[in-house]
C-alpha cells in the first residue's frame, strides 16, 4: 500500500470557511481553487448543521475525486468516514490521532496542528500524523489568537520526513519566503477565497511553488 503522505503533492492547500463561503457557494469556490492548481483541500465548517455538513462534505468529496485532489475534513473523523473524504486534520485539542487512524484506516491522510513547536511535531509523528501544520506565521483573520510560529521551525521539522504545511495570514507577497524556508504546502483561507477570481488567485499561488519548490509538479 502507498503511504498516505506520498499521495500529497506540494502546492496550495485550500481551506474553506463557512462564514466566507456559506452553503453551496463552497462547491463553486473549491472547484475554482482546484482548477487553479490547488493540490489539497480542507473542508472547515464551524457553523452548519451536521446534516448540512454531511451533504456538503459528500459533494466536495465527489468534486475533489474528479480532480484527483485529496479532501481533508477539519476536526471530524466521523464526517470524514461518512463522506468518504481522504482524511482528517486535527488540532491540538480537537481529537486523538491514533483513534482517528483506527476509525479511518491505514490509507487515510491524517494532519496535525503543531503551532510553532517541534516537540508537538515529534508527538504528532509518533501518534501517526502524515503531515505537520505549523503557524500562524502572520496575522490571521481566521484565527487571530492562534499561537505564532517562526520561519526556522520549518527547517527544523524536515527531520521528521513528513510534508510540512504553513498556515496563518499567507498571501502572494509572503508565500515565497515560506516555501523557501521549507513549506511543502501553503494553507490559505481568506487569501484565496476572499477575492473576485479564485481560480486565478489559486494559479498565482501555484506559480510560487513552480518557482520556489524543488519537487513541485504542475497538475495535468
Amino acid at each position: 500500500m502507498t503511504p498516505p503522505a506520498r499521495l500529497l503533492k506540494p502546492g496550495l492547500y485550500a481551506i474553506t470557511d463557512s462564514n466566507l463561503l456559506p452553503g453551496d457557494s463552497v462547491l463553486t469556490a473549491v472547484e475554482a481553487a482546484v482548477r487553479g492548481g490547488a493540490t489539497l483541500v480542507q473542508y472547515r465548517d464551524k457553523t452548519s448543521s451536521l446534516a448540512e455538513r454531511t451533504r456538503l462534505a459528500k459533494s466536495l468529496t465527489s468534486l475533489c475525486q474528479a480532480f484527483q485532489v485529496p479532501l481533508i475534513i477539519n476536526d471530524e473523523p466521523e464526517l470524514a468516514l461518512i463522506s468518504g473524504a481522504s482524511g482528517v486534520h486535527l488540532g491540538q485539542t480537537d481529537g486523538d490521532l491514533p483513534l482517528a487512524r483506527q476509525q479511518l484506516g491505514n490509507q487515510a491522510i491524517l494532519g496535525a496542528t503543531c503551532h510553532g513547536d517541534i516537540a508537538l511535531a515529534d508527538s504528532a509523528c509518533r501518534a501517526g500524523a502524515d503531515y505537520l501544520a505549523f503557524g500562524r506565521f502572520f496575522q490571521s483573520s481566521t484565527k487571530p489568537g492562534a499561537p505564532s510560529a517562526e520561519l526556522p521551525v520549518l527547517a527544523a521539522a524536515k527531520q521528521f520526513g513528513r510534508p510540512l504545511v504553513a498556515i496563518g495570514g499567507i498571501t502572494l507577497e509572503n508565500g515565497a519566503n515560506l516555501i523557501q524556508a521549507g513549506a511543502d504546502h501553503l494553507a490559505v483561507v481568506g487569501g484565496l477565497f476572499d477575492c473576485d477570481d479564485i481560480e486565478q488567485r489559486a494559479r498565482a499561488f501555484s506559480e510560487l511553488f513552480q518557482r520556489f519548490h524543488p519537487h513541485y509538479q504542475s497538475p495535468q
